[in-house]
């Protein structure tokens, strides 16, 4: 049983267990230890952050533990996601750590893990450094400490990366840009790139203080994008989240492309031009029946993974697909980067605009999504709502009166005491009355 790592690293509120200075220091201490039993050389971890105020905290921590049990450590600073996974590979680390929580509240803080190779760590090694801090090891002799030294350039070395995934000599001049960049990780990166491209950008949300991350911005609120594209008549608009994994957009009118959608277009492009593999995509069970649909259209297959770009990319993986992603933004383009990329995603499909000639309303015009939408109930503590008979029947009973023209799914946060209770079908009316009785028995039940 996992104690600390969740599907996506460690993570909860800053100064409570376990997202506080005392853990950070035993994990960093831990996780060097698992990690360098096999190295035959002075091993190497890279850790990035994102712009959150209790980075700084959580950084010096998980540095010295990891340098008190004999690691070198490479300091990034500020950076995507994507950015750790692939400096991870690029600067030949033996590891790589992203301080995160993603698009949650800056008072949450997080710690995930990425191999050699910029993938996520395989969970038996997860599971090794949990066992591990329960009796860490004895530290090395006082001349075997590791050292810890800044990288300058990362947020450049990342940024040449990007742009090493476009067409060689791609331009993008003439397209007007609103990018929200959500406080977070990729404030500089974003609107930089953008500009070097030749976009005429539009930055918005740009301007970190530790304290506003995601706040009333980003990718989980992307309304002000919407009505800056309207306001100043930009072709696209593109809202990333605060470590710059997830990507929404929206077109000229200021609709939400969410990931959905942009899966059927980049997924379509690279079938077009006979770089998609695997015959498909892979989603997951949040995704909308109405993609599946589509993508029949056109000759391929979408598998479901469960919720959690972790299950997207292990089924990517096993049925040799280089396309998947989360109706919530995360994209993973495995030709490119390891883990979900917001920018990557973002750069692919302003490149495909270009080479279709067409607007974003245009593409994947014929793609018609299935009303759908998301209840959450606040529970006081994450639990197997499922393996309540009385809750399994609720449900089935509920999926009986959609048929075949719905379906519901049923499952808990990876991350936060909240379960979420998503229903879709054809029938709006249909779905509003099933979801909302189901959800409010289920809240009888279990709350």
């Amino acid at each position: 049983m996992r104690r600390y790592f969740g599907t996506d690293g460690v993570r909860g509120p800053v100064n409570q267990t376990p997202m506080t200075a005392e853990f950070a220091l035993s994990l960093g201490r831990a996780a060097g230890h698992i990690l360098t039993r096999h190295l035959n050389h002075k091993p190497h971890i890279l850790i990035g952050k994102d712009t959150r105020l209790s980075g700084y905290m959580i950084e010096s921590a998980l540095c010295a533990g990891l340098t008190a049990q004999g690691m070198n450590v490479l300091l990034v600073g500020p950076a995507p996601t994507p950015a750790v996974a692939y400096l991870t590979r690029s600067l030949r680390a033996d590891a790589g750590v992203m301080l995160s929580a993603s698009h949650n509240p800056a008072g949450d803080n997080g710690i995930k893990f990425f191999a050699a190779d910029g993938f996520k760590l395989p969970d038996q090694l997860e599971l090794e450094i949990e066992d591990c801090m329960d009796n860490l090891p004895p530290l090395p002799a006082a001349l075997e400490v590791g050292k810890a030294a800044r990288v300058d350039d990362a947020r450049g070395r990342y940024v040449e990366f990007l742009k090493g995934s476009l067409p060689r000599g791609l331009r993008l001049d003439g397209l007007k840009v609103v990018v929200d960049c959500a406080n977070g990780a990729a404030y500089d990166v974003a609107p930089r790139i953008l500009q070097e491209l030749g976009c005429d950008v539009i930055a918005m949300h740009y301007k970190p203080d530790g304290f506003n991350i995601n706040r009333e911005c980003g990718s989980t609120y992307p309304e002000d994008m919407t009505r800056k594209v309207v306001e100043v008549g930009a072709d696209i608009g593109l809202a990333l989240d605060g470590d710059a994994d997830r990507l929404i957009a929206c077109d000229a009118q200021g609709r939400i492309v969410d990931g959905d959608r942009v899966i059927a277009i980049l997924a379509e492009h690279a079938h077009n031009q006979g770089l998609l593999t695997g015959g498909g995509v892979v989603t997951t069970l949040m995704s909308n029946m109405g993609l599946g649909r589509y993508l029949e259209t056109i000759g391929l297959t979408m598998h479901r993974a469960a919720v959690g770009d972790r299950y997207v990319l292990e089924m990517m993986r096993e049925k040799g697909c280089n396309v998947g992603g989360e109706q919530s933004g995360h994209m993973i383009l495995l030709d490119y980067n390891t883990t979900g990329d917001g920018l990557m995603s973002a750069l692919q499909l302003l490149s495909a605009m270009q080479a279709q000639d067409k607007a974003l309303a245009d593409m994947a015009s014929g793609m018609s999504l299935f009303p759908q939408k998301l209840w959450n109930i606040m529970m006081t503590e994450r639990k197997d709502v499922m393996a309540d008979e009385q809750v399994r029947k609720l449900v089935a009973d509920a999926g009986q009166r959609l048929g075949d023209s719905g379906r519901i799914n049923v499952r808990m946060s990876g991350t936060e005491p909240k379960l979420r209770v998503m229903v879709e079908a054809e029938d709006e009316d249909l779905m509003l009355n099933v979801g909302g009785e189901l959800t409010e028995a289920i809240s009888q039940r279990v709350c």
